[in-house]
Order: structure tokens, then sequence, then C-alpha cells
């Protein structure tokens, strides 16, 4: 799956000003500011004991920041409670399995206590079991469900209500492959039914491949923010305005490799050339068109290239290098 397309933005569907909470001694969350457009899915990531669960419980109204405050649709967590919860559905790290308790029942008590009544309820459950390929498992108790298919049916309840937000802790956790892959097709597929998505994960991989943007954050502050490529720059040290338009090239070569190093030396364009184990990195135009010459030029002058590549950074070496592994 490429990386998400950035949908059309509006006002904030999350908005989070300067948001601080103690426990203690302890801030955990300290001076967050965060916003999520309509349609978008966010990346929330950071160590464990970074403050990600405080202040997804914030934004949920299970918790009450000690400074600052969040909105959801333009609704204070703080003032209108009420209101944040039927517009927001959340899907914690951790929930219960209630004994002798259907999947269909489950959702249904969820329905009930949103206050949704007669057919409305029984067409809300209808859609969330076909939305998560749950119909064949309606009548199973679900302290019997494997994770999997707890996950969705706690996905399911908390779209239950039709929340225009979402907020994901560690949804993917302890899944297997495949329903990994099967949940984050549903997260796409919510984002482009225009809701907002918060999530946080520990596996990076899948969040820079489904999200538009991701915000890092570190003993409750938040180090950086953007969209996956953005933060990727940054992290690769090309913020600096003579770089600012330049991107990280690969090049594999045969043999040769010093002839070919010396070639691209003499090229104005490239810069910060380094070559190791048959590899020559680079820095050159980012436009692709100007890649295109480059290599036109290389394979008539007869330089064995076996491969020519734009270098891409991984959301983990950018975690790595953003963070520093420092806990509360």
């Amino acid at each position: 799956m490429s990386q998400a397309s950035v949908p059309t933005l509006k006002q904030p569907a999350i908005q989070i000003n300067r948001l601080t909470r103690y426990f203690g001694e302890t801030r955990a969350v300290n001076q967050l500011s965060l916003s999520v457009m309509p349609g978008e899915v966010v990346g929330f990531i950071g160590p464990n004991g970074a403050g990600k669960t405080t202040t997804m419980r914030i934004l949920s109204t299970l918790d009450e920041p000690d400074e600052g405050d969040a909105y959801v649709d333009g609704f204070s967590v703080i003032n209108d409670p009420d209101q944040v919860r039927f517009r927001l559905g959340f899907v914690p790290d951790a929930y219960g399995a209630y004994p002798n308790v259907s999947c269909i029942e489950y959702l249904d008590f969820f329905a009930r206590s949103y206050g949704i009544k007669g057919r409305r309820r029984i067409e809300a459950i209808e859609k969330v079991l076909e939305f998560t390929h749950m119909h064949h498992m309606a009548d199973k108790p679900m302290n019997g469900l494997s994770k999997g298919m707890k996950q969705r049916l706690c996905l399911g309840r908390a779209l239950i209500h039709e929340p225009t937000v979402l907020i994901l802790d560690e949804p993917a956790a302890g899944l297997d492959p495949r329903a990994r892959i099967e949940l984050k097709e549903m997260i796409v597929s919510l984002a482009e039914q225009g809701k907002s998505l918060l999530i946080s994960s520990h596996i990076l991989s899948e969040l820079a491949e489904m999200c538009h943007r991701v915000a890092i954050i570190e003993r409750g502050e938040l180090l950086a923010s953007g969209t996956v490529d953005e933060i990727l720059r940054k992290s690769s040290g090309l913020i600096e305005d003579h770089h600012a338009n330049l991107v990280s090239v690969a090049v594999e070569v045969m043999d040769q490799v010093m002839s070919v190093a010396s070639w691209l030396e003499q090229q104005p364009e490239v810069q910060a050339l380094q070559s190791k184990n048959g590899v020559i990195e680079f820095l050159f135009d980012e436009a692709p068109a100007a890649r295109c010459d480059l290599l036109r030029r290389m394979v008539e002058a007869n330089l064995p290239v076996c491969s020519f590549s734009v270098k891409r950074r991984s959301l983990e070496e950018v975690f790595m290098n953003v963070t520093k592994g420092n806990v509360q």
C-alpha cells in the first residue's frame, strides 16, 4: 500500500492546545499542541511512558488536563464532554471481555447506551458487523474470540454511533500479520469516509504507509510532527535552505566504483558523495526529470550501473534519531 494522499483540509477535527497533565511530580504531558484534520490519519508515536495514552484518555474525556484544553469538532473536552463523546469513538489498548455475552449483545448494549433506538439500532449493528466482517461471529461469546476478532469487535463498538473522530491506542498490538493488514485496510477506508483518526502504534512501518502525518512525543513533549516525508527530510539533516530541494540517491555499480564515484563528483549537481560496498550515495535535485537526465548521462558514459534509486529512510530510523530513549 502506498503512502496515503493528503486530504482536502478544513477546520481541525481534533485540536489540542498546550495540554499538560501531572501525576504527582511527574509531568506526563507537557504543553502539547497538535491538530488532526477531517479525513486525516495521524500517527502518534513515542516510547513507552511518553504520554500518548494519557493524551488519548484526555481526548476521550476519561481524564482531565491540569492545563490547556482539547477540542473535538470544536467542543471542549473540559466544558462539553457529552458533546465530545457523541462525536468520538475510542479503542483503548486494553478492554474487558464479558462472560456469556455474544458479540451482537455487546454491540446492542453500546448502541442502547448511545440512545440509538428501534430500527435505527438494528441498522447500526448491521452496519458495523458488515464493515468489520463479523457477521459469522455475531452469536459467538465475545470472551471466546481471538485477539484479532476482539479488536474488530472493539472497533465496531467504537463505530456504533457513527462518530466523526476515532482514537485508536495500539490497535494492532498482538495481531497476526493478516489481522494487521485487514485492520490497516479498515483504517484507510474510514479515512476515505471522512473520519479523522489519531492512532498510537509501535508498528512504525505500517503507520508510515497509512498515515498522512505523524507526531513524535517523548517525556510528554512533542518533538516532531508533519508528513512522513517532512520528518524524513528533517531527520536526514536536509532542513537547511541550501539542501531544501535535494534527495538522497543511491547508485549500485557492478565494478569500477572509484571511477564512477570520480565521474559523479565532477557533475555540478552532485553533493556530499560517499561510497560503501559498491553503493554510491549522494545528494541530488529532487526533481524526477533531473534524476532521469543524470541516469541517461551515466548510461551514455558506459558506466556499469546496476540500480539507481532515491534512498528512503525508514520511520524506524527517524524515530531512533528524533527520540533519546528518555523515560519518566
